[in-house]
């Protein structure tokens, strides 16, 4: 009991990505509302706490050989794997599925015009993670980067224009929350990424990209708010500390 009270769904997921699907089934958020205890979110949601957990730790107790434990990683080598898999994921994903969307706007949007809003939800993501990613690439994730050298050459790092690590932290956690929510509305809006009786096979296809889409996007905002960017936090005071 006292691990259920005192270890956060962001630290389960980060320990053993598998419990993912066990939160998600749940309809719990893992990544941008990670720092919950398992008990805070089954009393909003109204589900057993108790029941969850045990299915926690049967997926915690099975070996799985496969499971990447990005834990141990290395900071710079965790920064370059988010960038080289998860941006370039989106900046890939988005371009295909802009004119999918703009298509079925167009072929069905008079009898489904729920796709109106969808579109325009997907637009907005698309925009504001383009942005996102390059703020992260170009000033945080060189950054993290700076300060891992500068702890293999036992050397000081200048304080940045940022004052600290957790300044830009702080803006990319905001934004991963507009995303998270943005994408809580498309899922809402497609009946959980289901496509109506009349769905022609464009608009299975775009319905399935998008929900990938956004399995993706729960990763990767995973890998940043529960292992990067607090482990990013605790390397800065180290050099504080100095």
């Amino acid at each position: 009991m006292e691990t259920l009270e005192k270890t956060t769904i962001g630290e389960y997921v980060a320990k053993d990505f598998r419990t993912a699907a066990i939160f998600s089934k749940y309809g719990i958020d893992f990544c941008c509302k990670g720092n919950r205890t398992i008990e805070e979110a089954c009393d909003k949601k109204g589900h057993d706490s108790e029941t969850i957990l045990n299915e926690i730790n049967a997926v915690l107790n099975t070996k799985n050989d496969n499971n990447i434990d990005f834990q141990s990683w290395p900071l710079d080598l965790l920064a370059d794997y988010i960038e080289k898999t998860h941006h370039r994921y989106v900046e890939e994903k988005t371009q295909i599925l802009l004119p999918f969307l703009d298509k079925l706007c167009r072929v069905h949007g008079t009898s489904h015009p729920e796709l109106f809003a969808i579109n325009e939800l997907f637009i907005g993501c698309a925009g504001e993670l383009a942005q996102h990613m390059k703020k992260e690439e170009l000033i945080l994730f060189p950054f993290i980067k700076k300060m891992v050298k500068a702890t293999l050459q036992d050397e000081l790092v200048e304080q940045p224009h940022f004052g600290t690590v957790e300044n830009p932290i702080a803006m990319m956690m905001h934004e991963h929350d507009a995303e998270g929510e943005r994408f809580r509305k498309i899922a809402g809006l497609t009946n959980d990424y289901n496509p109506p009786a009349d769905a022609c096979n464009t608009y299975k296809v775009t319905f399935a990209m998008l929900q990938e889409f956004e399995q993706d996007l729960h990763k990767h905002i995973h890998l940043e708010n529960n292992i990067l960017f607090p482990k990013a936090v605790e390397l800065e005071k180290k050099f504080s500390a100095k």
